[in-house]
């Protein structure tokens, strides 16, 4: 889909309709200021998932990292037997 630009003399005249585009489309609307873009508006359903995702790029990015400078992961097995062993020590902070 493509952005949805609308100058941001709109957002004062057509705040309801422009939070309603929003909304129907999960698309943020993209506001200009004299030709020039200048504010990007999204409603909140769209914002939680863009950070949801943003966080796990940032996860999986970091991983890539860890890997390519050659951190050792765990298997899913001894991920599960290290937090058994955990628990079973005590040493698990709640």
């Amino acid at each position: 889909m493509p952005p949805i630009i609308r100058p941001s003399s709109q957002l004062r005249k057509n705040y309801n309709s422009i939070a309603e585009i929003c909304r129907a489309n999960k698309t943020p609307v993209f506001l200009t200021r004299n030709g020039e873009g200048d504010t990007v508006i999204m409603d909140m359903e769209t914002y939680k998932r863009r950070e949801e995702d943003l966080t796990a790029a940032e996860r999986l990015l970091s991983a890539q990292r860890s890997m390519l400078e050659g951190t050792r992961g765990y298997t899913v097995d001894e991920f599960y037997e290290k937090m058994r062993e955990a628990i079973r020590k005590g040493t698990l902070a709640e």
